[in-house]
């Protein structure tokens, strides 16, 4: 039975929506993920919001509410009790003066991404974009400028797909976040002084934000678990309205697909609430991809992320693993997000040197595309918008393996296993430790046609690399061998295969850092 053209969804503003899929997941199986995104590989994102001013790292918006926790701490010392200077100050205080959108698009491309992702908003409830239906945005207050819509201009004018992180939903703001924002300090002088979150429109007269309701910001005083309807409303609107303005390639969702309990955030506090969105997942996704069909033809490419997908509906989008990974060969592509720092500008991780080293994440970009998976990586900027001097490293080393190496990246496909060697890295997680110290036996495969990449994760000691996987008896392949090339170099290798695998002889000098690509053309493939 043939479904009609349109249909209504009381979801969004508008009448009928036009377009071929409906707001079910059977409908949605209909969905194929686009090539674009199979074969980009990488991507890089701007996780960058008020959050980042105060340069105290992820959750500040929770944080600096929590007495006792090193945020509250700082934002005590540096701005003055949240009684006085609340979420909403540090959202003015906001001001992207270093922000060169065009230099920093450039250079992440130089650096190897296909895609770049901007964050439209976080759990505080603050728009990053000209937003219809929440004042309180980067128009309005800090930046004034609309920072998404300058991110999606300059993305798309140096050829990267662009995608938008919608991290505002029900779960996040309304039962994780805002609540904080009624409460007092528990000890202490300002003992039971409300924070500023109980604030109204009557408040502001003779502020900076007088005319404004911090209620939109901060939403009415409620309890975590009290009912949301109004405030979901509103997300499906500020979603539709991120759509229908800056047509994203991709759009991610920082939350999950399935229900999932939060028992508590990273400064050690309690949440305990049901985080997920099931409910409201089809909707979205129905008027997205319905969209994107609209919008070319018939054709839908665009993706749609989130986490925790349950098994019968993930042909319908692209599966997200935040800081972390999948354990083998996926047959869906789906993305690994991760950060080199934390997700808010962390100036302490500056200041110690310790962001993840471009090694490790060359090493997990192998492991991801090995997998079937995408890597979007997050370079936190501070709230200027000028990343620093570590950060730029960071990007000029990562960059120079891509263009050495990228031929084994971009455009293509698991073999028959990922990869092979002693160390393992499954279940990792980067919140909790890191990747592996690898050895020279670690090895991730890639292919495309008839070329086997093989991504040696370490140089051996003795010059001579064995791949296993290739051995003469191998059940992954036993034809022929053509030709063995090392990329990056213009040396002539030698090499042997028999039943212990192929044995190959690598030159004196490695041709990049971090990992070493054999280009293997398979006759018999």
């Amino acid at each position: 039975m043939r479904q009609r053209d349109t249909y209504s969804d009381g979801s969004f503003a508008g009448g009928p929506i036009e377009g071929p899929f409906r707001p079910n997941w059977e409908s949605l199986k209909a969905y194929r993920i686009p090539d674009w995104f199979r074969d980009a590989k990488f991507g890089i994102w701007a996780h960058w919001s008020p959050q980042c001013v105060p340069e105290q790292g992820d959750w500040y918006a929770h944080g600096m509410y929590v007495q006792g926790s090193a945020q509250y701490d700082h934002h005590v010392k540096t701005y003055g009790h949240p009684s006085q200077f609340g979420y909403k100050d540090i959202c003015y205080l906001w001001r992207a003066e270093r922000w060169n959108p065009e230099a920093l698009i450039q250079r992440y491309a130089r650096a190897g991404a296909k895609y770049f992702v901007a964050l439209a908003n976080h759990h505080g409830n603050f728009d990053c974009w000209d937003s219809r239906y929440q004042p309180w945005n980067a128009v309005n207050v800090g930046p004034r400028r609309d920072v998404v819509g300058t991110w999606e201009r300059v993305a798309r004018a140096n050829g990267l797909r662009f995608g938008i992180s919608y991290h505002g939903t029900p779960g996040r703001v309304w039962r994780e976040f805002l609540p904080a924002r009624y409460g007092s300090d528990l000890t202490g002088p300002l003992r039971g002084v409300p924070y500023d979150g109980v604030l109204t429109r009557a408040d502001g007269r003779g502020t900076w934000w007088e005319g404004m309701d911090p209620r939109a910001l901060n939403g009415p005083p409620h309890a975590k678990d009290e009912p949301c309807a109004a405030f979901v409303d509103d997300f499906l609107l500020r979603v539709q309205d991120v759509i229908d303005k800056y047509r994203p390639d991709l759009l991610y969702f920082d939350d999950n697909c399935d229900w999932d309990f939060d028992t508590g955030a990273p400064f050690g506090q309690p949440l305990n609430v049901w985080l997920g969105m099931p409910e409201l997942a089809p909707h979205i996704m129905a008027y997205y991809y319905n969209a994107a069909a609209r919008r070319n033809r018939g054709v839908v490419d665009a993706v749609f992320n989130i986490k925790n997908v349950p098994p019968a509906v993930r042909g319908t989008l692209v599966r997200d693993f935040e800081m972390t990974q999948a354990n083998g060969i996926e047959p869906d592509p789906w993305q690994a997000d991760a950060c080199i720092g934390d997700w808010h500008y962390s100036r302490a991780i500056y200041e110690n040197h310790a962001y993840r080293t471009a090694r490790s994440m060359v090493h997990l970009l192998a492991e991801v595309v090995s997998k079937n998976g995408n890597l979007l990586l997050s370079i936190p900027l501070p709230g200027h918008g000028m990343p620093d001097d570590d950060e730029m490293a960071f990007l000029d080393g990562f960059g120079a393996w891509m263009a050495t190496n990228s031929e084994a990246i971009y455009s293509t496909r698991p073999w028959t296993v990922y990869g092979e060697g002693p160390s393992d890295s499954t279940g990792v997680s980067l919140y909790s430790g890191s990747l592996p110290e690898f050895g020279p036996g670690d090895i991730r495969f890639t292919s495309r046609g008839s070329a086997l990449y093989a991504i040696a994760l370490a140089w051996p000691d003795d010059g001579s690399l064995v791949i296993r996987s290739l051995a003469s008896d191998s059940p992954h392949y036993r034809g022929p061998i053509a030709r063995v090339a090392l990329l990056g170099s213009e040396s002539s290798l030698t090499w042997s295969r028999d039943h212990h695998g192929l044995t190959v002889s690598l030159p004196p000098e490695a041709p990049c850092d971090y990992a070493y690509v054999l280009r293997i053309d398979l006759a018999g493939a």
